[in-house]
């Protein structure tokens, strides 16, 4: 029998609006491993588990640790924000996965940034919409030119992810401006800060008016289509219906 870890979403950050079954999974845990600042949004709720944490940038580290102890026969999740499977661990555990033979992964879905923000702007990715990462971390700058470039030439409702951080004042500015060799000033567009925690705040703007905008890497930006519309404060991007 293959020693099972689950890979598990928490959501954005409140328990209310983590999953049943992320909840479940994490009550049958001997071992929760994660990001400290995603460990410590679980709580008290789980305190009495062995929980083991690494820092930032140290992902690999965590992803071992955690198939190590699942290796000791223990019950392990490894957990994320958002969903697992969406800038979360789960690829990294998969291409991890040959090194440890013996266990097994199951990805346990959950509420990402890009869900529980639209929720609160209103509707701004009713219709064909795409997720990219300011983040360089990981992805060359030119790289992430040339997807914002394909999304509003396609004329996509666009979701950016770690607009900005101590490094990288500037990213959402420049992401801006290249959106706006193409798309028209006036573009309706918004941001949430701190989803799911204390002290979230939404907005509305345009995208001339976004790009001066002072954001973190707590914030998640929303930047319609053609057709998105600011309908009594709320972003709304139209499905096309006849009224």
């Amino acid at each position: 029998m293959k020693h099972k870890i689950y890979v598990v979403g928490l959501g954005p950050g409140e328990a209310n609006m983590m999953t049943a079954q992320a909840a479940k999974v994490l009550e049958e845990s001997d071992v929760i491993a994660g990001y400290q600042g995603y460990l410590k949004l679980l709580g008290d709720q789980f305190a009495e588990k062995e929980l083991i944490s690494t820092m930032m940038r140290q992902e690999v580290d965590r992803c071992r640790m955690a198939y190590e102890k699942a290796m000791e026969g223990k019950n392990v999740s490894l957990v994320c924000s958002g969903d697992a499977g969406i800038y979360g661990m789960a690829s990294l555990m998969y291409e991890l996965s040959p090194e440890y033979p013996d266990c097994e992964l199951e990805i346990i879905p959950g509420i990402t940034a890009a869900s529980s923000g639209a929720a609160l702007l209103g509707a701004p990715i009713n219709h064909d919409f795409c997720v990219i990462s300011l983040s360089d971390l990981l992805t060359p700058w030119e790289q992430i030119r040339r997807r914002l470039t394909a999304a509003v030439e396609g004329d996509f409702a666009i979701v950016l992810y770690n607009p900005a951080s101590r490094k990288r004042p500037d990213y959402l500015k420049r992401a801006c401006e290249i959106l706006l060799e193409k798309a028209e000033p006036s573009r309706a567009c918004g941001y949430v800060e701190n989803i799911g925690r204390e002290g979230t705040k939404t907005e509305v703007c345009s995208l001339i008016e976004l790009r001066e905008k002072p954001v973190n890497m707590f914030t998640t930006v929303f930047i319609g289509n053609s057709q998105s519309v600011i309908l009594n404060g709320k972003l709304v991007t139209k499905r096309g219906y006849r009224i």
